[in-house]
């Protein structure tokens, strides 16, 4: 300490390629991950993980610079520097996210397939002469089905055991994004009919509370659908992000 008080560090010019934050501004560190996470999307688990360890590394950089004598804002400063812009480190990071995004689409949407089989099942049976329109929508929910299990068994293999010798196809989110758009547009319809069909069906206890089920299918699965159909705006270029350490 010097007679004002002050460390001697901190009394010191700053390096004149430094922009010094003036006296109460946000944390530069919080400001880079604030901007950064507004920019991406994707699962909110991962994302926050993901964040946190971007946070985590800068905050050491700036410790190590910090450990030298230099100004905290300094430091700060020029660990941002070092490490990027958030523009700079989106794509690589939107990529992650995007594929977690789009093999946590293929799961739901492969869960909630034995719900339209046993959708299809139900309606084919509440009566023992089933009419043509029955018919129809178990037809219906059975396609949707096997290509939406088809779909998704495809998107886990490519995204998880394959993709450590093949690319992930640019298209692959934008493909589960819509099928599983269409699985809830199926689920919605499914739940409407089992709601029709319980009233005329002798197990209609069955009947609706299979349709209560896909009802909540259904909002499971649009919710991840369009989280994934945001997500395929962004290309699935660049490498995977390279975190500080």
């Amino acid at each position: 300490m010097n007679a004002t008080g002050r460390h001697p560090a901190d009394c010191a010019d700053p390096d004149p390629g430094f922009d010094a934050a003036p006296v109460g501004h946000q944390d530069p560190i919080e400001e880079y991950v604030a901007e950064l996470s507004a920019a991406l999307r994707g699962p909110a688990r991962a994302k926050a993980r993901m964040v946190g360890e971007i946070r985590d590394g800068l905050t050491d950089t700036v410790a190590a610079l910090a450990g030298t004598g230099m100004p905290y804002r300094y430091a700060a400063q020029e660990a941002v520097r070092e490490f990027g812009t958030p523009d700079e480190l989106v794509s690589s990071c939107q990529r992650e996210l995007t594929i977690a995004q789009t093999r946590r689409t293929a799961r739901v949407v492969a869960v909630s397939v034995p719900l339209l089989i046993a959708c299809w099942h139900l309606i084919g049976t509440s009566d023992h002469d089933p009419g043509w329109q029955q018919r129809l929508l178990a037809a219906h929910l059975a396609g949707v089905a096997a290509i939406a299990a088809t779909l998704a068994a495809v998107t886990l293999t490519a995204t998880g055991t394959l993709a450590r010798w093949l690319p992930t196809p640019n298209r692959l989110p934008l493909a589960v994004a819509w099928t599983g758009t269409t699985a809830a547009v199926a689920m919605a319809v499914a739940s409407l009919a089992l709601a029709i069909v319980s009233a005329l069906a002798t197990n209609w206890p069955l009947t609706a509370l299979a349709g209560a089920i896909t009802a909540v299918s259904h909002a499971v699965v649009a919710a991840s659908a369009r989280a994934c159909r945001e997500c395929a705006r962004w290309p699935l270029t660049g490498p995977a992000v390279s975190r500080p350490s």
